[in-house]
């Protein structure tokens, strides 16, 4: 059963990630047709831009899927409440409590989405909404930071780790409420939550299979509130180094996915098409201009070589006609020595 809430978790995560990511990228497209708009004709880029903007559908399946997913949540809480309270374990009664809450608001911030864009007169400010979300992923992100039932349980390591797709999410949004109309904060947003997704499911297969160190198994007081016990300290530290291993796998999958994916969509919409603007210089003035152009081409320094080699000249040629003439006489008689 453990296994099953950690699969449903994790998949409902990635799904909502993925069509976040997805839904953002199409939206950058749409408000940024120059980019590809070199690949198509003038009618074509005329039409994409005359396409009506219909972000309200795509929100809406958002909204609806985050509202699926907390709703299996606070069910899941309270048959573990129940379960805490038959086996008498006020700690995970306590723990499934915060769970309920933060589903709570992860709910509250898809009903309000949802009335916002399928009724007219219901008005709701998106930046309230954004603060919601936030307040939602803050309150994840504390739940996981505080949660150390057990100082020496395998747990708290994968606990420390999901604390980074959180924070990737919590910090995506809060900068959507700086910059509501850019795409980016969505699209890290979604990025971020299919990196929890990943490590969800991973976190499910760790603790009810056999995808842990050797000497370390779970011991169950309620269905909320477990622990991973090892004999020994060699058994402790694999298992964290085994969680940061996954962990660090987990991020190299989701980076490789990504960057081929992105590939995918550029080579299919024609982001990469800029080159085909390029012209070398002159071909618009023609090559013989051009030609003409090199021809007539001098330097200063040879002017001045030439003016130096004329002055030169002139001053030899001054020389030349310079007439020697003897000492002056006197009466016909030339000074004596």
């Amino acid at each position: 059963m453990g296994l099953f809430t950690y699969t449903v978790a994790g998949g409902g995560l990635i799904l909502i990630g993925a069509w976040e990511s997805l839904i953002s990228s199409s939206e950058y497209l749409k408000s940024n047709p120059s980019s590809f708009s070199s690949l198509q004709s003038p009618a074509e880029s005329q039409n994409i831009n005359r396409t009506p903007k219909a972000p309200s559908f795509s929100s809406t399946v958002t909204f609806l899927l985050i509202s699926v997913l907390s709703l299996l949540s606070i069910l899941n809480s309270f048959v573990s409440m129940s379960d805490a309270v038959n086996s008498k374990d006020n700690t995970g009664f306590a723990l499934q409590l915060e769970v309920v809450t933060i589903a709570f608001l992860f709910l509250l911030y898809a009903v309000l989405g949802i009335l916002a864009n399928i009724k007219e007169s219901f008005r709701f400010p998106l930046t309230m909404l954004n603060v919601i979300y936030a307040f939602a992923f803050g309150e994840e992100f504390l739940l996981f930071y505080t949660q150390n039932k057990d100082p020496s349980g395998i747990e708290n390591r994968y606990y420390d780790l999901i604390l980074i797709p959180i924070a990737i999410c919590l910090f995506s949004t809060l900068l959507e409420l700086k910059s509501s109309k850019s795409t980016y904060p969505r699209l890290g947003r979604g990025i971020g939550l299919v990196f929890q997704g990943l490590w969800i499911l991973q976190m499910g297969f760790s603790f009810y299979s056999n995808l842990i160190a050797d000497g370390c198994a779970l011991h169950e007081r309620s269905r909320g509130n477990y622990t991973i016990k090892c004999k020994g300290h060699p058994e402790y530290h694999r298992g964290r180094a085994i969680a940061t291993l996954q962990f660090n796998c987990h991020l190299a999958l989701l980076v490789t996915l990504a960057v081929g994916l992105y590939s995918v969509f550029c080579k299919k919409n024609g982001i990469n098409g800029d080159f085909m603007r390029y012209k070398p210089l002159g071909v618009e003035y023609g090559g013989e201009m051009h030609l003409n152009n090199q021809s007539q081409f001098t330097l200063d320094s040879d002017d001045d070589d030439d003016d130096n080699g004329i002055k030169e000249a002139k001053s030899v040629e001054m020389q030349r006609a310079i007439v020697v003439v003897p000492e002056s006489t006197v009466n016909g008689y030339g000074s004596h020595p």
